[in-house]
């Protein structure tokens, strides 16, 4: 195995690290010191063991359950029936690039050295993640309280190679039913791979479950992916202005400076950078209305608010991504064993939630330029009509319906996105016997944001696409060094629309595009454009 790529754990890790683990099998390992942490953390807890000392969740049960001692000869019996009365997940399996960024997460927390956990248990993880061994973890059960229990017990189930687990070698989404390994054959592929059984001692079980890997595994990719979202909303931005003669006044610097929100100067730099040498912008004798639409006029402050909604929303992920964040926590301090709150989910939860709200407002005034690139009433001057309705080539109107439909899809996205951004980080519901009484609902906060971020990058890929269609309307040759370049890399990939045909196959192949990062790579590969 080429372990060029290798990230060392047990200190600091970034967000780069955890997208090179979950997207590029990015090899692990533990550093020498974390080790010795890890070591002498375990001594602590079995050193309570021995003493018979009072400690949550290793002595005694669990949540309001606590009331209750559990012997020592019981502490490792306590700790499998965790596993196993947790793992309650229900829904599709969350995705590979999840699944693996969930156990790299509880990983990196488990090899702080506070856990208790002793050193094989961290090895086993280590071990299924550099095999590409990956647990199926059902994506909903978690309230984000005691971190997101259900899931990460169905982690836990595979890690300890309980038959009653489900993994997979490889890819989960490519995973047929009949590649799906459960029963006898867990350990037996386990064992295929050099990782040999193991049963859960004290407080392993609960350091598994308790935690919230899958909640900020989710919310690190989706923050990962929504700067490739913001920095393509720019670019269909510079185009769609291009599309009406738009009036690039709004984006200067100075004009700017007076209001002096700093990701609003940057995103309106990044639209100067790619019209820069356009001939298609501020041409007022084309147009009926000496300024813009307010989805063109007041862009800069829309998408440099979103920027700032991203940027909350990372600070939130670099944070929890090198937190400690299971309960009990062991110290060879006193008092050895300290019971709080580190696994609740509430920052992920809030983070998560304005992440969503924030793409769901870029969704919104993206789908408002295309239904203006639709509408050639609002912007032309009359007999300067550049564009025709739902952009039809002139003479076609009636017998085709162009980019109608498109617009009608685009509004469905963003009408949906609106549902999906009301906040669940708001919502608690008390659980277990009202002792855990506010809850974070991180998970599904999370979740949200992950599919406002699709359905966002849909709504783009569609004002890309219109905006590409209406440049071919104006002439291409006049666009911008670097919105041409963007033109040419969508027309690579589509063909103007110069009668009616099925668009999804288009629209899905921008969207990848969009989302993957490759439309901003290919166009800073081809350009001397850097988009920040």
């Amino acid at each position: 195995m080429n372990h060029l790529n290798k990230i060392i754990i047990g200190e600091e890790i970034s967000l780069r690290d955890v997208i090179d683990v979950a997207r590029n099998y990015a090899y692990v390992e533990l550093s020498e010191s974390a080790k010795k942490k890890v070591k002498r953390s375990r001594e602590i807890v079995e050193k309570l063991l021995r003493e018979e000392e009072r400690c949550y969740g290793v002595t005694t049960g669990f949540g309001p359950l606590s009331r209750v001692a559990i012997g020592a000869e019981k502490a490792a019996r306590l700790q499998r029936n965790i596993i196993l009365s947790h793992s309650v997940g229900v829904g599709k399996p969350l995705s590979t690039d999840i699944t693996r960024a969930a156990m790299f997460l509880r990983l990196n927390s488990l090899a702080k050295g506070h856990s208790g956990v002793r050193l094989e248990v961290i090895e086993r993880i280590i071990k299924m993640l550099n095999e590409r061994i990956h647990p199926v973890i059902p994506e909903k059960g978690s309230v984000g309280a005691s971190g997101d229990l259900a899931p990460l017990a169905h982690m836990a189930l595979a890690i300890i190679g309980d038959e009653r687990a489900q993994i997979v070698e490889g890819e989960i989404e490519k995973a047929g039913e009949s590649d799906i390994v459960t029963g006898s054959k867990v350990r037996e592929v386990l064992e295929k791979h050099g990782i040999n059984p193991i049963d859960v001692s004290a407080k392993e079980g609960l350091a598994l479950v308790n935690g919230t890997s899958v909640m900020t595994a989710i919310l690190a990719l989706t923050v990962y992916d929504s700067y490739n979202v913001v920095k393509a909303a720019d670019i269909a931005l510079a185009m769609s202005m291009e599309a009406i003669s738009g009036f690039t006044s709004v984006l200067d610097e100075e004009y700017l400076k007076l209001r002096n929100y700093p990701h609003s100067i940057t995103s309106a730099n990044n639209v100067m950078q790619l019209l820069k040498g356009s001939k298609l912008v501020s041409l007022r004798e084309l147009r009926k209305t000496v300024h813009d639409p307010y989805s063109i006029r007041c862009a800069p402050a829309v998408h440099g608010s979103v920027r700032y909604s991203l940027e909350f929303a990372r600070e939130i992920v670099e944070i929890e991504i090198n937190s400690v964040n299971d309960n009990p926590l062991f110290f060879e301090s006193e008092p050895h064993c300290r019971s709080g709150g580190h696994f609740h989910g509430q920052p992920i939860a809030l983070a998560s939630d304005v992440l969503g709200i924030g793409l769901t407002t870029l969704g919104n005034i993206s789908e408002r330029r295309i239904n203006l690139l639709m509408t050639p009433e609002l912007i032309w001057a009359s007999g300067k009509e550049e564009l025709s309705s739902f952009l039809i080539p002139k003479g076609k109107e009636g017998l085709h319906s162009g980019f109608m439909i498109a617009q009608y899809t685009a509004a469905a996205l963003a009408a949906e996105n609106r549902t999906l951004s009301n906040p669940a980080s708001v919502h608690s519901i008390p659980t277990s016997e009202n002792f855990e009484d506010f809850v974070s609902m991180g998970a599904t906060a999370a979740r949200k944001a992950r599919s406002i971020l699709e359905n966002t990058a849909y709504i783009i890929a569609i004002e890309l696409i219109s905006a590409a269609q209406a440049i071919d309307m104006r002439d291409p040759d006049k666009a911008g060094f670097g919105t041409k370049k963007a033109y040419e890399i969508i027309r690579r990939h589509v063909s103007m629309v110069d009668k009616d045909r099925p668009l999804y196959r288009d629209v899905e192949k921008i969207k990848q595009l969009v989302l993957s990062g490759e439309l901003i790579r290919e166009l800073e590969r081809n350009s001397k454009i850097k988009l920040q």
